[in-house]
């Protein structure tokens, strides 16, 4: 699902760093070596059909790198 993140993400705390996340060799292989953290916070996302809507969202993270593999995890409204 294509989606755009509208403002800022509020509510943002950390699930899992480094070793205690799942995917931490595919992120290293693809994106490269860095402190990797899994993050989810709240934010207003525009979804493919234009509706404006509040989800839940879940990304990877590392410094110098930058957000990566964002998805929409819910629907909160």
């Amino acid at each position: 699902m294509y989606f755009e993140v509208i403002g800022e993400i509020a509510e943002v705390e950390v699930i899992a760093v480094g070793g205690n996340i799942d995917d931490i060799m595919r992120l290293r292989r693809q994106f490269g070596a860095g402190r990797w953290r899994k993050l989810k916070g709240i934010a207003q996302v525009r979804v493919e059909h234009g509706g404006v809507r509040v989800a839940e969202l879940h990304w990877y993270e590392a410094h110098g790198i930058g957000r990566r593999k964002m998805k929409i995890k819910r629907f909160l409204d």
